[in-house]
């Protein structure tokens, strides 16, 4: 016998639940609290697994099937529903968090308020420079988590998705979420106001011309908050002399997470790599970085 995939599965059970349904079940739904957003609709394979108390990790010990934690009253348009355990689980979309055609998103409704009309979006306010690097700086030493953009993860996480046994409080973080990842520590800071991935940062805000620069002549260009990226990852500017990123490792064998760090060597470390560009390749082929100047 064939047999079917997790992800093929998950597409028939959508499909079953829309035809039940009279075959038109959009409607649509805002987030009441953070809500963790994965790419499979099996929270429980995820957060539990087989043994009811190990977290799905995957290539460097990263639970990758996070995408991010919508902030409360983040719209979502809901394509249809499927059921484990008693839960409903919606396949939906949501502008805060483009993704590709194919690429499915889904979200736990006990996060939710539903609605059949579409709901007003989440009103973004941006704070100033010296809030915005004053909240990155006080994410210093948080732990990088895939998906993490919220400063104290997601507690309802335990509530929701038991452990069946007792678990370290090193394993409780990992579970609810707690840490940020690269461009987490943006969002994080700026309360959800920029992108929340490296593929829009790319091309967010105002370019800075640093093609064919050196790195003393690019740290003489750059200022506060404008941020080192491509797509993969992005580095923050706190000021002339240094930056703010997180990384799951770095180079000189620090543990992984928030750092704040010398601006000239992450350019050296980063120009080891890759050369400086005007503007992102489209096809995102090239090994180049560019600077992005989104806060004037």
């Amino acid at each position: 016998m064939k047999k079917i995939s997790a992800a093929v599965f998950t597409v028939m059970l959508l499909v079953a639940v829309n035809i039940a349904e009279g075959g038109n079940t959009m409607f649509y739904a805002v987030s009441k609290t953070p809500t963790p957003v994965l790419s499979t609709s099996n929270f429980y394979s995820v957060f539990g697994g087989p043994s009811g108390d190990e977290l799905l990790k995957e290539r460097g010990g990263l639970i990758r099937q996070v995408e991010f934690i919508a902030l409360p009253g983040t719209v979502f348009k809901v394509y249809g529903k499927v059921k484990f355990r008693g839960t409903e689980f919606y396949s939906v979309r949501t502008d805060e968090y483009p993704s590709e055609m194919g690429d499915e998103l889904y979200v736990d409704s006990r996060f939710m308020e539903t609605s059949p009309v579409r709901p007003k979006n989440r009103i973004k306010i941006l704070q100033t420079k010296k809030e915005i690097i004053k909240r990155m700086v006080e994410l210093e030493g948080k732990p990088y988590v895939w998906g993490g953009n919220i400063r104290g993860g997601v507690p309802l996480l335990l509530k929701f998705y038991p452990p069946a046994g007792n678990i370290s409080r090193e394993i409780k973080k990992e579970w609810i979420l707690d840490g940020i990842d690269c461009s987490g520590l943006l969002y994080s800071a700026t309360d959800g106001y920029t992108p929340r991935n490296t593929s829009s940062l790319v091309t967010y805000g105002k370019g800075v011309r640093i093609n064919g620069l050196d790195a003393a002549a690019i740290m003489g260009k750059v200022r506060p908050l404008d941020i080192l990226v491509w797509k993969g990852h992005v580095v923050i500017i706190l000021d002339e002399k240094n930056i703010i990123e997180s990384r799951q490792k770095y180079s000189d064998g620090a543990k992984g997470g928030v750092r704040i760090r010398p601006l000239v060597a992450a350019l050296r470390e980063v120009m080891a790599e890759r050369v400086p560009c005007d503007e992102y390749p489209v096809n995102g082929k090239a090994k180049c970085f560019v600077i992005r100047r989104w806060y004037e």
